[in-house]
């Protein structure tokens, strides 16, 4: 009962969130911005949707390939279908739940492989701290190759008065959802008789998991095909957002330097929130800001970007799981 009430305020937190960040998207659009977004929708050139859906799929193969490769050092070859049906169904788990698909994930292929769930919990900390690392480079990247973006971000977000009270409500939003998520820790801590040893020992396991983490990295068979890997992985998330540029004719004319920034923005989105409900929109509708796209198409983008990338979780994570018992029936 104790670890089911702390799923559900986990959940009911991080839904919370995303609702929000949808009300605050929708807030500020005028009737003439809704009456906008329904005519570009309207002639949304929609044949872009089953490429956009294959460059996803491919993605998620990739990143299944490049999690096998950190399984090698440790004497494991799981079968790549195995290995993709197993990160399809931890994405499909994050739109429950943030973070829960990294250990369904684990689970599933602990399950179907033999492979020990710790020693795989080490290789996905290790996956999204590469993951991070990549981010930050393609920021870089796009920082370097639009050297007018830094001052639009002041000036979008930093300039004149009404923006500075806007940011100041942020702020307070920001540390009332703080004190809420401590109150909401302290409850949980008391009603599962946690102490500040507990949380230290579990530090401590996280530590060790990461420190295997390294240890796989260090002892890669191939670490040019994990490189390669990274970049295709990164390439094809850029090639998603481009296509989604091209479903909108405001947005068309848009480029690999905008797809870029939005992704950055966007992978955000996707970790603040349940599958990134309200989160994502909300991210790739300020940052098309940047390029003076205004908030109703901005949001129309975000929500294009964001089914696309939901339906394709939905819908090859749900086949995932039937195919998961059927690839298997002789093991």
């Amino acid at each position: 009962m104790t670890k089911r009430l702390k799923t559900i305020l986990q959940y009911c937190l991080f839904l919370g969130l995303g609702i929000f960040l949808i009300w605050w998207s929708l807030k500020d659009l005028t009737a003439s911005d809704r009456q906008e977004i329904t005519q570009s929708l309207q002639k949304g050139n929609y044949g872009y949707i089953f490429p956009g859906l294959t460059v996803l799929i491919l993605s998620h193969w990739v990143r299944a390939l490049r999690w096998r490769l950190l399984m090698e050092p440790m004497g494991y070859t799981p079968s790549r279908a195995n290995t993709f049906f197993a990160v399809m169904v931890g994405y499909l788990a994050n739109q429950a739940v943030p973070r829960l698909g990294e250990v369904l994930r684990c689970s599933t292929l602990t399950r179907y492989e033999k492979i020990p769930f710790d020693k795989l919990l080490g290789t996905v900390i290790l996956e999204r701290m590469v993951d991070a690392i990549s981010l930050l480079i393609l920021l870089g990247l796009a920082m370097i190759s639009q050297p007018h973006l830094y001052d639009s971000i002041i000036q979008t977000f930093f300039a004149g008065s009404a923006e500075k009270q806007e940011s100041g409500s942020i702020l307070w939003y920001f540390i009332g959802g703080l004190i809420v998520l401590l109150i909401v820790g302290g409850i949980w801590m008391r009603m599962t008789k946690r102490s500040l040893k507990d949380l230290l020992n579990a530090t401590k396991k996280i530590g060790l998991h990461v420190w295997q983490g390294f240890i796989t990295i260090k002892n890669l068979k191939r670490p040019w095909t994990f490189v390669l890997l990274t970049i295709a992985l990164w390439s094809l998330y850029t090639l998603c957002v481009y296509t989604g540029f091209l479903m909108l004719q405001e947005t068309s004319g848009f480029g690999w330097k905008e797809a870029i920034t939005v992704l950055c923005a966007g992978s955000l989105g996707m970790i603040a929130t349940p599958g990134g409900i309200g989160a994502y929109a909300f991210l790739v509708q300020k940052t098309m800001l940047l390029y003076q796209l205004n908030n109703g198409m901005g949001l129309a983008l975000g929500w294009i970007l964001w089914f696309l990338q939901t339906g394709a979780v939905l819908i090859f994570g749900a086949l995932s799981l039937i195919a998961l018992p059927i690839y298997n029936k002789n093991k």
